[in-house]
């Protein structure tokens, strides 16, 4: 396998010069984002088409990005939001008992006074067997659910497979296009009741977000399988979180209860067309099919001020100075949860050639580079957790140290945008936590591959960072 900087110039060297500006180079101006559309609407989610350059160096073949997403409207204070339809799937199995089902008790209560009257939600718990103790309703007898929470004791075995399936069956009785849909699902252990097997839970996730349902995951602790929770969480559309400290449920139910009170569209499909003799390489942000020429991508939701994009690859033959080339035309549909309607979007992306390199460099768009940097680095942590699968340690920390290397050498030319900068302490931290792991059986290995997919799950969702 090649090392991240024998990946970068290999696969990036094949058009240089003009993506070496990305890694190496500062630049003189951002291009300009490309919109298409409806004139800008408060109610309406923005289609945003843009190519990392607006402007390509001609006489050669080259590879560049171009980034497709939707902004969604901000959230209006004096209109109605969305109501939701929520399940609360919490894990009370032996290994629960003490503080970690005490913690998440209250943290469930406490995230619950977010909600309102027209809201509906519902309470499973689930062991060796599952248990709804509050079925699908709205609450207007919120002492009545508090009740339900304040008595779950812990014991038994994990069937975290039925405990999801009942929740999607409670969220179901209230289903509509109207509500946002989302069953949390809390758990320290490790499935052992029912199928247990990511992808098992995979096709489960994949089957629920056609339904326009989303399953946010909480790991507990150091005991359950990320891969099988981030699989559920990113099929679905939902976010995943790593929690280390049951101190900390508090606060990541509180965050969860805001992003489902703030989602402003669902049900995104983006299809992009490419045209005959551009290649679509390869694309990074969400699962998406390349069928020859066109691109299909399905996406959750949006919430309030996001901007939830793709970014695609595309290798483009070489053009003449002053031609133009068209790289993408694009069509959207979402259901716009402020207007209960369903929104079409269209658009185009294309870029112009010159032999002018000052010309070339000028036309960057710092803001989709930053996209590109953040989604690609996401995909270098994923190659850093496969290495420490096969316990090849060594490897892990070059990748990390070169990621982080790589996220700080891009901020440096992106001067006010945090992303990257948090993300390269992200990678740091990671990296810290392997200091002295000689195996990749030791549980600070263990804790340190916990916070690897979370972190990729985070960028490749869009949600908001956490400085560490």
């Amino acid at each position: 396998m090649k090392t991240f900087s024998g990946w970068i110039f290999c696969a990036w060297g094949l058009y240089a010069p003009v993506l070496t500006g990305l890694l190496f180079a500062a630049v003189a101006a951002a291009g300009a984002v490309a919109a298409a559309g409806a004139a800008a609407d408060q109610e309406q989610a923005k289609l945003t088409i843009a190519p990392l350059r607006s402007t390509l160096k001609a006489g050669m073949k080259q590879t560049t990005w171009i980034r497709v997403g939707l902004e969604g409207p901000p959230a209006d204070a004096t209109k109605k939001r969305a109501p939701v339809n929520l399940a609360l799937v919490l894990d009370k199995s032996g290994s629960m008992q003490g503080d970690k089902i005490e913690q998440a008790r209250r943290a469930a209560i406490d995230a619950l006074a977010l909600l309102s009257s027209t809201d509906i939600v519902s309470v499973i718990t689930y062991d060796s067997t599952v248990s709804v103790l509050v079925p699908a309703t709205r609450i207007t007898d919120r002492d009545a659910v508090v009740a339900a929470i304040r008595g779950i004791q812990a014991s038994g075995n994990t069937a975290l497979f039925a405990g999801v399936s009942k929740g999607a069956a409670e969220v179901r009785k209230f289903l509509d296009r109207e509500h946002v849909n989302r069953i949390i699902l809390l758990s320290d252990g490790l499935a052992n009741v029912g199928p247990s097997s990511p992808g098992e839970l995979g096709s489960l996730a994949v089957s629920l977000q056609k339904e326009n349902i989303s399953v946010s995951t909480l790991g507990l602790g150091l005991g359950y399988n990320e891969d099988l929770m981030v699989q559920l969480a990113g099929k679905s559309g939902g976010n995943h979180h790593f929690i280390e400290q049951a101190t900390e449920l508090a606060d990541i139910f509180r965050r969860e209860f805001d992003d489902v009170l703030s989602v402003v569209a669902q049900e995104v499909d983006l299809k992009i067309e490419i045209p005959e003799g551009i290649r679509p390489v390869r694309v990074l942000g969400n699962d998406a099919d390349i069928n020859g020429q066109q691109i299909v991508t399905r996406m959750a939701q949006i919430y309030s001020r996001q901007h939830r994009h793709v970014v695609i690859e595309l290798e483009i033959p070489a053009g003449e100075s002053g031609g133009r080339r068209d790289l993408a035309a694009v069509s959207a549909s979402y259901t716009n949860l402020k207007t209960a309607a369903t929104d079409q979007l269209a658009g185009t992306v294309s870029v112009e050639f010159s032999d002018s390199d000052q010309k070339v460099a000028a036309s960057l768009d710092k803001s989709v580079m930053a996209d590109v940097v953040a989604l690609v680095s996401s995909d270098q942590n994923k190659l850093a957790t496969r290495y420490l699968d096969e316990g090849r340690l060594d490897l892990c920390r070059q990748t990390l140290r070169e990621n982080v290397d790589y996220l700080k050498m891009n901020d440096d030319l992106l001067p006010g945008d945090t992303r990257l900068r948090v993300l390269s302490e992200l990678n740091e931290t990671q990296l810290r936590r392997l200091d002295g792991v000689e195996s990749n059986t030791d549980a600070r290995a263990n804790s340190a591959r916990k916070s690897f997919r979370a972190l990729q799950n985070s960028v490749d969702q869009q949600q908001k960072l956490n400085v560490p």
